[in-house]
């Protein structure tokens, strides 16, 4: 449920809403505007008794709110948020950030070559994949901790944020340790007990949505972490499985306007995961940002050809360079400034 309150309330009788709540059992979040404040309440299981509250000084009207999704939506949060991952801001109003790096981080050349790719690029953030979930046991599986450290030396020397996944609870202190963003992978979208444990943290989550997840399911996998307190989440759409061969995914780029419009949270796409070869990036990229996301990450590997991971859908130094020059042009034309 929703309280607004009159836009001459008090901040006596604001209080006064807020104490009638939480003497329901329920919890009060204060939702200030530049008109009017809002009170979310939080921790029902099903339909709030209202009666008692209308009839408070101060209230305005109160708004039932069925959405499983509540501080993720729209209706408790109206202003779009901007989340900040060491000075690369994410949302509404931003240049579009542009996340790249290898799949796997296989060594420390390999690694200090990509950053320096990426940097050299206009990338703002760096990739690397320390803990690889992999479909098949025999795959690669990563370098671990070793990864982590290899991607955090990489990113101080290209003065880049760097993320990686989590894939356990017990991975969290090293991961924390190590990146400035921690990304929560398609398949563990609804581990509910790394969300929010993840929740408990302040790091910036980065939180792609399953591959046969609705957007309801994704948004609600996010609310996991706002409850506990971790407001840092940005989402990020990497195609869902459909019936569809021709590419490793589908990608749903019309997942990006409807989360503009139901969620305050940004939103980014990667389309490398999403469509599995590398001559659909550059064009998809351009896709997902005139579509409104508020980035893309995409996968950069020095020789992709020898990469052990997701070579197919890699793009060399080379072509994300000049994919880079050409979203100078695409920026220009959607009204972004430098």
């Amino acid at each position: 449920m929703l309280i607004v309150m009159h836009h001459h309330a008090t901040q006596e009788q604001i209080d006064q809403v807020i104490a009638a709540v939480v003497a329901m059992g329920l919890l009060a979040e204060s939702i200030p505007g530049s008109l009017r404040t809002a009170i979310g309440v939080l921790g029902n299981q099903g339909y709030v008794d209202d009666s008692t509250i209308r009839t408070l000084p101060g209230v305005r009207e109160t708004i039932h709110v069925s959405k499983p999704y509540k501080m993720a939506s729209r209706d408790f949060h109206p202003v779009a948020s901007v989340i900040d991952v060491s000075g690369v801001k994410f949302g509404d109003g931003q240049r579009p950030v542009i996340i790249a790096g290898p799949c796997s981080i296989e060594n420390e050349e390999q690694m200090m070559v990509a950053a320096e790719q990426v940097k050299a690029g206009g990338g703002q953030m760096l990739r690397g994949g320390a803990f690889k979930p992999r479909t098949g046991p025999h795959s690669f599986q990563g370098l671990g901790v070793d990864g982590l450290k290899y991607l955090q030396q990489a990113g101080k020397a290209s003065n880049l944020p760097v993320v990686t996944e989590v894939m356990r609870i017990e991975q969290l202190d090293a991961v924390c340790q190590h990146a400035d963003m921690l990304q929560i992978g398609a398949r563990n979208m609804q581990n509910f007990d790394l969300l929010k444990e993840v929740g408990r943290l302040k790091h910036p989550v980065l939180l792609k949505r399953g591959m046969s997840a609705t957007i309801e399911e994704f948004l609600a996998a996010a609310e996991y972490i706002l409850a506990e307190g971790n407001g840092n989440v940005v989402l990020c759409e990497r195609g869902i499985r459909t019936f569809e061969k021709a590419t490793r995914n589908t990608l749903d780029l019309s997942v990006v306007p409807l989360v503009r419009e139901m969620s305050h949270l940004p939103i980014i796409v990667d389309p490398s995961h999403a469509t599995g070869k590398r001559a659909l990036v550059p064009i998809m990229t351009k896709a997902a940002l005139v579509a409104g996301a508020h980035g893309v990450m995409m996968e950069v590997h020095p020789n992709p050809a020898k990469a052990l991971c997701d070579g197919a859908q890699s793009l060399s130094g080379e072509s994300f360079a000049e994919l880079m020059k050409e979203l100078t042009l695409l920026y220009d034309f959607l009204g972004y400034k430098d």
